[in-house]
């Protein structure tokens, strides 16, 4: 019995060297790029369904604002530019009765100048003729100068149009990132403003397992390198996954306290992100080990 039981205890000093032995690298817990989504308008949210876990793609319509009013303004400015707009063709009339009246002066002035030649005609015709012509091209050039101002009167109201439109446009909920729906904030029929959350989105096909390495381990890791992922299985053992280090601080940093022992807190470390695609299983804030 004395033997068996040195046996044993020899057998829980090796495992427990041997448990020492394979500590991994280091130590750390999965993230992902997390993109809070707020709308650029405000109003009721008319639509908004979308569910958390749902997997959505880039520039997916996922809700709509109420655009009432927008659309009663934009119908308004319209009817505006139009009324506006009409003022074109009767300043274009006037402009050619100008023209035509000028015409019918200029062949006037060119009798009396034939008249005066020979005579037959005074210089005060001539200087009445020459008065009313100058008083056309003004008028002329007034009338110009109208269409000019409505044609501005217009461009303004396009303007506005234009305003109003994209005011529309941002009322539509367009999701930015291909990801899954972490957190959602609101709920359809609500009312909501600018820069009020609506819903948390995450790429979680690849996470990234931040780790902290001491300065000696430096040398040993490079961006790009391949290493060995090591995830809980269940209480005793560990699953094996590749990633690939995307990431290494240029700066130390004191290591986090969640990080192992007083001792080993009070060390300064460099930080690391470790790439790793997702077969499903890992989470966001999942516990990681790697080994180089």
């Amino acid at each position: 019995m004395r033997t068996h039981a040195i046996v044993l205890v020899l057998l829980l000093f090796l495992m427990s060297c041997k448990s020492n032995l394979e500590r991994s690298d280091a130590y750390g817990n999965f993230e992902a790029i997390e993109v809070i989504v707020s709308p650029e308008a405000q109003g009721k949210l008319v639509q908004f369904s979308l569910e958390e876990g749902q997997n959505l793609r880039a520039g997916e319509i996922v809700g709509l604002i109420d655009t009432t009013d927008l659309t009663l303004k934009r119908e308004q400015l319209v009817a505006s530019r139009q009324a506006v707009l009409s003022g074109i063709a009767s300043n274009e009339a006037q402009i050619m009765v100008q023209q035509q009246q000028k015409e019918n002066l200029m062949i006037d002035k060119v009798r009396i100048e034939k008249m005066l030649r020979d005579s037959a005609a005074t210089q005060k015709q001539m200087d009445d003729i020459n008065g009313s012509i100058n008083l056309v091209d003004k008028q002329i050039e007034s009338l110009k100068t109208q269409r000019s101002y409505i044609l501005d009167q217009a461009r303004a109201i396009d303007a506005q149009i234009a305003q109003v439109q994209e005011s529309i446009r941002k009322c539509h909920l367009v999701n930015p990132v291909k990801g899954t729906v972490l957190t959602k904030y609101a709920e359809e029929g609500e009312v909501t403003s600018f820069g009020q959350p609506l819903y948390k989105i995450a790429n979680i096909d690849t996470l990234e397992l931040k780790v902290y390495i001491s300065g000696a381990q430096l040398p040993a890791v490079k961006l790009g390198q391949k290493v060995e992922v090591l995830v809980d299985k269940d209480a005793t053992t560990n699953r094996k996954l590749e990633g690939t280090v995307s990431w290494i601080s240029s700066q130390a940093e004191f290591t986090p306290k969640i990080i192992q022992t007083k001792e080993e807190r009070v060390n300064l470390v460099y930080a690391m992100k470790v790439l790793v695609p997702n077969d499903g299983t890992l989470k966001i804030g999942m516990p990681g080990e790697i080994n180089f």
